[in-house]
């Protein structure tokens, strides 16, 4: 199965070479683009290449010498603002951008004419610019009129001929304004042709903006880049616009001589023949010859592209040479084998004893790749697979119990193994026999290698939330050492739910032999002698939990469904999940309430604080179930009553025999079953402070069974 999926991966591993490929080609042209792009920007050898945020390539230039004439001269102002802004001339005219191709980017001040709300004129506005031999650009700049009492015109000179036009805009209410449109309500626009000459504007109203005053009080009127303007109406109010909006100059290069004559242009750069198209453009440009690239209007500026550094800039086939020449390349194939190289020609055809050698190459390389392929997914898979180990021992709280175990140490208790994935597996048939099914999981039966029966119990913890119950049910039981308590004898973290492995008792609960009839447990073997003994040996437990361990234990579980019978009916406490380890002397306050219902102290209930007596209650609960054969909570079909309330409402009115379970009153010593009813009853005392401690009932049921 793993040599058939061998051609996927070398797929796979193909397609990572040609993206390894594609984005060194991408690389290579992002950095062509750069270099290009840094060419075109150069300016003259020695002088000042960028003014603040914006570069200055020749023919323009800052300081005699760097510029061609004086149309091309730039202003850098450093003095006044920080960082520096590039002027045309001596004027005020912000420069933004240069480009090579003819386009200038400049700031333009904007006309105004304004007026208070009695419709008297305050100080108004033209907005002039005198372009010398640049001129409008023909890419897209319109007249931009707003306000809702308004109308500009912009007149200037088209070649020898005087231009004017003009556009008005005229609104009764914002509520007619719509953001985005500037057709004539609150804005008006009209694109003016290329060429255009001492631009002039001048901003006008038609009513002193007396109709309109309370939103809009002026006009505003400019020349604007269409694709850089977009209309709001925040723009109508007093201040609300910016004092200066973008616009594209048209620059060239004009002179009495031919381009030639002149020598505008650099080393492998040409002159754009002059276009008179309605007086527009009747000057020169340089560009770079093909396959040159970079600022044509120097001496050296136009550099040869050597286009065998990328291919999506030439025609030959992967099998190719490619060899640089000025300006271009040309392509020859590679030893072995023949043709023209190019991809819309012959390409290149292998030799005969070429193709044999290289399908003979291609063949050992492929079953190369396919053994380290195959060698590097088993690498990635074990890593992966321990990866995936080491994140479920976090999730199941590994580096918690590490914790908490270190600090056990030096105590007396048997080491636990840690069992492997694979270990339970095969311990539990792959789980195929279940045992039992509870809230906190699942409990499986098994056999260790040497055929010693176990119970696997596998949390139900998915999510993770109660990682801290199942940590402390091992830290618990880890360091018990009591015949009455069900051994621990290791654990599993590295799965997605965390497992544990206990002693195997075969013999059912001590719940299903009291209470399940219907399930075939031998009920009529649990004699009173019987229940004594298992009542004493399960006191035994818990008063060692609560006095002979390094640090108390409280259960905080204690039920009959928790006492766990072998085939000798000796009794072994069990689910330690709930469990407290509690200092000396010490009451927790403000616990979490736990436990099983009809089992819980109703002291703790009400004070929500944990002591020892908390378990003494629950055992009472325990004894009484042992003493009638009732359950904690007994149903008259209607309702559920406290199996503890009745018994020490029976035993106050002197009913204890109505109440005992029939088969152990006559088997029983009557003086006996009083004693322990009466322990009973100070076992489920309300007050915690009245009821016996484990130690003293464990000696008193002893005591009793012996």
């Amino acid at each position: 199965m793993g040599f058939l999926k061998m051609p996927f991966r070398l797929i796979m591993l193909v397609v990572l070479v040609q993206l390894l490929l594609l984005a060194m080609s991408c690389h290579r042209g992002t950095s062509r683009a750069s270099t290009a792009s840094a060419a075109h920007a150069q300016a003259k050898p020695g002088c000042l290449n960028r003014c603040g945020d914006v570069e200055i390539p020749y023919p323009f230039g800052t300081e005699p010498g760097c510029f061609l004439n004086e149309d091309f001269r730039i202003t850098c102002n450093d003095t006044h603002f920080n960082p520096p802004k590039p002027f045309l001339w001596d004027s005020n005219i912000d420069v933004v951008n240069i480009s090579i191709d003819g386009h200038l980017n400049v700031m333009q001040y904007i006309a105004s004419d304004c007026y208070d709300r009695k419709g008297n004129s305050e100080p108004s506005y033209d907005a002039t610019i005198s372009l010398s031999d640049f001129t409008v650009s023909d890419t897209g700049n319109n007249l931009v009129v707003i306000g809702c009492d308004s109308y500009a015109i912009v007149s200037g000179f088209l070649g020898e001929d005087s231009y004017e036009s003009g556009c008005r805009s005229t609104c009764d209410s914002l509520d007619y304004v719509t953001n985005g449109s500037c057709v004539g309500i609150g804005c008006c626009q009209i694109e003016i042709p290329g060429g255009l000459k001492e631009l002039d504007v001048e901003a006008l109203s038609y009513n002193n903006h007396t109709n309109v005053s309370s939103f809009n009080p002026c006009t505003y009127a400019f020349v604007v880049d269409q694709s850089e303007f977009h209309f709001t109406s925040n723009y109508l109010a007093l201040g609300g616009i910016p004092d200066q909006f973008p616009m594209v100059l048209h620059w060239e290069i004009t002179t009495n001589k031919t381009c030639e004559e002149e020598k505008i242009c650099g080393l492998n750069a040409s002159c754009d023949e002059p276009k008179d198209n309605n007086n527009t453009s009747s000057g020169y440009h340089c560009k770079c010859n093909k396959g040159c690239e970079g600022n044509p209007y120097l001496s050296d500026g136009c550099q040869d592209v050597n286009e065998c550094e990328d291919p999506s800039l030439n025609n030959c086939t992967r099998t190719h040479i490619c060899d640089n020449i000025p300006g271009s390349y040309t392509c020859r194939c590679r030893k072995g084998f023949h043709g023209d190289g190019t991809k819309d020609g012959r390409g290149c055809i292998p030799n005969q004893n070429t193709a044999l050698k290289v399908a003979l190459g291609v063949g050992i390389s492929f079953v190369f790749a396919t053994m380290i392929i195959s060698w590097l997914h088993f690498l990635w898979k074990r890593r992966r697979y321990m990866k995936l180990k080491e994140k479920f021992f976090e999730q199941n709280g590994g580096r918690i119990l590490q914790r908490e175990l270190s600090k056990l140490q030096g105590q007396s208790s048997e080491k636990a193994k840690i069992f492997t994935e694979e270990e339970i597996k095969r311990v539990t048939n792959n789980y195929a026999n279940v045992i039992g099914r509870g809230g906190s999981g699942d409990v499986y039966k098994g056999f260790l290698p040497d055929r010693t029966p176990v119970a696997v119990k596998k949390s139900n913890i998915v999510d993770h939330k109660k990682n801290d119950e199942f940590i402390n049910e091992l830290v618990v039981v880890s360091q018990i050492n009591n015949r009455n308590v069900v051994r621990l004898l290791g654990c599993c973290l590295e799965t997605q739910v965390p497992l544990l492995v206990y002693e195997f008792v075969g013999n059912g609960t001590l719940f299903e032999h009291i209470h399940e009839k219907d399930k075939g447990k031998a009920t009529n073997n649990l004699s009173w002698e019987v229940r004594l003994k298992i009542a004493a040996e399960t006191a035994g437990a818990l008063s060692y939990l609560h006095s002979e361990t390094n640090v108390p234990i409280i259960h905080r579980d204690v039920k009959s469904a928790n006492i766990l019978l072998d085939e000798k009916y000796t009794a072994k406490i069990f689910d330690f999940g709930a469990s407290k380890l509690v200092p000396i002397d010490e009451i927790i306050k403000n616990t979490i309430l736990k436990g099983t219902s009809g089992y819980l102290d109703p002291e703790s209930c009400q004070t929500s604080k944990l002591t020892d007596k908390s378990d003494v209650y629950s055992f009472g609960v325990v004894l009484a179930e042992l003493l009638t054969g009732e359950k904690a909570l007994m149903s008259d079909g209607q309702e559920e009553r406290s199996l503890a309330m009745h018994f020490l409402s029976s035993l106050e009115q002197n009913r204890l025999l109505e109440i005992l379970d029939g088969r152990i009153v006559n088997d029983g010593n009557k003086k006996q079953l009083k004693e322990v009813a009466r322990l009973t009853a100070r076992c489920l005392s309300v007050r915690g402070k009245e009821r016996p401690t484990m130690r003293e009932v464990a000696l008193e049921l002893k005591g009793q069974y012996f």
